[in-house]
């Protein structure tokens, strides 16, 4: 199998954030930056996947070049390869999606997992535009369930199963009901919930590795895509501050309170 995975770099969320001046963006100064946890989770599963279907992952991240970061990170943990698309400035999520779309038709992989979100704007979009725009089936919130006996590793579901001789694969969702499963034909587009997997930490020998690892740069303009943003930020601001909680003196006090001041009862 050839698996395609993403590596957004985001704003660490131990960070401080805070607004700038200017009210469009955020301080950068002073922030520490990590990849997104949810496309780590997908640089995990797809790991996983080759190392029962032997093939070849490929990391991707789009901005700066400090986001090689993330895509030796992705080296790191076991890819085989990375692709940077050397891009500056505002990205939306149809750009980014754009972008994809271009890599996925120049790598012809099996399949692509992509974090169902990222963690600086909470999107939840690119996975979705990325199956419609190349007419692939997709599998979102892609988890997995234990059983009840979780030291028994036989009983344990997987979130993602390969089957049919590396043709369809099986993925186990998270709807607001509980659990689906849905089976796929090959290729076709998954983004990653939390409960998929624990991401591995990189090994000392597989740091050292990722440094002799191919990274392909490449960039909008070479890939055909107008990525100009087509939604802009007008205005960011901090939520407002919460009042501090009270005490009171008994339950009969605390209904009324819910009822006269909270009005929710």
């Amino acid at each position: 199998m050839k698996i395609l995975v993403t590596a957004k770099r985001v704003e660490d969320p131990e960070s401080k954030i805070k607004v700038d001046a200017a009210g469009k963006g955020i301080v950068k100064e002073g922030l520490k930056y990590k990849i997104n946890p949810f496309d780590e989770i997908a640089v995990e599963e797809a790991l996983r996947l080759v190392a029962k279907n032997p093939g070849d992952v490929v990391a991707v991240s789009i901005g700066g070049k400090e986001v090689h970061e993330q895509l030796r990170h992705a080296l790191a943990m076991g890819a085989t390869k990375a692709i940077w698309v050397n891009h500056e400035g505002p990205l939306d999520q149809m750009g980014v999606a754009g972008l994809l779309k271009k890599i996925v038709e120049k790598e012809k992989p099996d399949l692509v997992i992509l974090g169902k979100q990222s963690i600086d704007d909470d999107q939840n979009q690119v996975g979705q535009y990325l199956a419609e725009w190349l007419g692939w089936g997709q599998a979102t919130f892609a988890s997995k369930t234990d059983s009840l006996d979780s030291d028994n590793e036989k009983n344990k579901v997987p979130g993602i199963m390969v089957g049919d001789g590396a043709k369809t694969i099986d993925v186990l969702r998270e709807v607001d009901g509980g659990l689906t499963r849905l089976q796929l034909t090959l290729p076709a587009v998954v983004t990653t919930d939390l409960r998929l997997n624990q991401p591995r930490y990189a090994s000392l020998p597989g740091i050292m590795k990722a440094k002799s690892k191919p990274l392909e740069e490449l960039n909008p303009a070479g890939l055909g895509v107008d990525v100009a943003p087509k939604i802009t930020v007008t205005k960011l601001s901090m939520p407002p501050a919460r009042k501090a909680g009270i005490k009171v003196p008994d339950v009969a006090t605390l209904v009324t309170k819910l009822k006269t001041e909270a009005k929710v009862i």
